[in-house]
């Protein structure tokens, strides 16, 4: 049935009168003036009366040049297995002029989280190449490990370089895919990420969205949820493992509540709606293995924090829900060093069940512990020299002033196009280590030390 005209015109949102039978989350298509087509989706229900996001804007519609009809169906993306090396816009259509998908399946992207007693306990690692996250906060499969980055820090660069480097680690044989969305980003970000992934060829195991900051705010609320759609067909019925990137999570609560603002809902804090935390954690939740399948879903949501305060709403309530995060540090980008990760305040909550004997190496465990503890004293004594002038500190904390310089400048700090293995990620870790005294290495065992450390303490740099 084809409804003429509507009541009312509110921003994104339109009001519709009269409807028969209206369905939660049901597609419908526009036609203005005859001939331009536009999507929506239903977002509340009164009786008979229906209020609808449109897409596209509402920019040329009017009260009386519109026919609204409604599909009997949920937004849905088309899949396949030659779904990959392919690039999407915010809501799932081709724009890399390869034409459609011919179809095995059409799904809905407003998917389920997974049930907690369908999930297989996450295990073994991804190797991002990056010495920082693989040596202090490994990445396992399964788990959901946000970026917390703050304004014009280098979580792009971060986030292609990830792409770029990702890998099941060396021998594997599995089968191992991204899938990429972007939502909010200028066109110049938008083509660095495109021009970076197809130059390394990188792009022939990638899915990519991408929602432009000049594409309707709507469909920032549908990129997510179509990425992840695609993650979970190729993870469990193509039997792959997928890492999922989505940047930025930010814009895509600011989207939720300009919607939530112009839907007259009463805000909570800073404005976002009281349901933020619920929203994402349908997404979130969405990581994970199954028991009874082959793949699996890791997720990397990179997130900005205005004002760098990581008690803002958005990073406060991915916290809660995520299993640890990793920090971007202003510090230290303001230092020079790449990838700024802040390592002390960064955490894997999963890491200690994917390391190891059998994982990555027998003494992971241990050089990450150490590593820690000591750069923990490091900032200790950097305090202390604020206060007293490094002249007058001892000799033994002077060490640690080097070994903290050392760790910021050759451990965390590497090249934006550096892919470092885990074993020569741990013989780095050891190598600094060995700038300190052994009496000093207290987290470590003795056979580990007596393996490891002779060799180390006899490198410089």
């Amino acid at each position: 049935m084809d409804y003429i005209g509507l009541s009312e015109i509110r921003g994104s949102l339109v009001v519709l009168e009269g409807v028969e039978n209206p369905a939660f989350e049901e597609v419908v298509e526009l036609s203005v003036d005859g001939y331009k087509e536009k999507i929506g989706r239903v977002v509340q229900i009164f009786g008979d009366k229906v209020i609808i996001q449109v897409f596209e804007g509402t920019g040329d519609l009017s009260l009386t040049n519109t026919v609204t009809r409604f599909t009997g169906r949920p937004m849905e993306i088309k899949l396949s297995g030659e779904i990959l090396g392919r690039t999407f816009d915010g809501i799932g259509r081709p724009i890399d002029g390869l034409g459609e998908i011919a179809p095995e399946c059409v799904r809905d992207v407003n998917g389920k989280a997974i049930n907690p007693v369908s999930r297989k306990y996450p295990r073994n690692f991804i190797q991002t190449g990056v010495s920082a996250i693989d040596g202090l906060m490994t990445l396992i499969r399964g788990q959901k490990l946000p970026v917390f980055s703050g304004n014009g820090l280098p979580h792009d660069q971060l986030a292609a370089q990830i792409v770029r480097q990702a890998s099941l680690g060396a021998g594997s044989d599995e089968k191992f895919a991204v899938v990429f969305a972007a939502m909010g980003v200028k066109y110049d970000v938008a083509d660095f990420f495109r021009r970076t992934f197809e130059e390394t060829g990188a792009m022939e195991r990638v899915v990519m969205f991408l929602n432009l900051a000049n594409d309707p705010v709507v469909e920032r609320i549908i990129t997510p949820r179509a990425a992840l759609t695609v993650a979970e067909y190729l993870a469990y019925e193509k039997g792959m493992h997928i890492l999922v990137i989505l940047t930025d999570m930010t814009s895509y609560a600011e989207a939720l509540r300009e919607i939530s603002s112009s839907k007259g809902e009463i805000p909570s804090r800073k404005g976002y709606p009281g349901y933020l935390y619920s929203e994402l954690a349908s997404l979130f939740e969405r990581a994970g293995i199954l028991k009874d399948g082959k793949g699996s879903v890791t997720q990397v949501p990179i997130l900005t924090m205005p004002n760098d305060d990581i008690t803002h709403p958005v990073p406060d309530l991915t916290g809660y829900i995520t299993e640890g995060q990793i920090v971007l540090d202003r510090a230290l980008a303001q230092k020079g060093v790449y990838p700024p990760i802040g390592i002390l305040p960064s955490l894997s909550r999963l890491m200690k069940d994917g390391i190891g004997e059998g994982c990555t190496r027998a003494d992971h465990p241990d050089v990450g512990n150490q590593i820690f503890s000591s750069y923990s004293r490091v900032m200790d004594i950097r305090a202390l020299a604020s206060v007293i002038g490094e002249d007058e500190l001892s000799e033994l904390d002077k060490q640690y002033v080097v070994f903290g310089k050392v760790l910021e400048r050759e451990f965390i700090g590497q090249g934006r196009s550096q892919n470092r293995p885990i074993a020569e990620t741990l013989d780095l870790g050891w190598k600094i280590l060995g700038l300190l005294p052994r009496s000093e290495l207290d987290r470590i065992k003795a056979e580990t030390l007596d393996k490891y450390y002779a060799s180390a303490a006899e490198g410089d740099f």
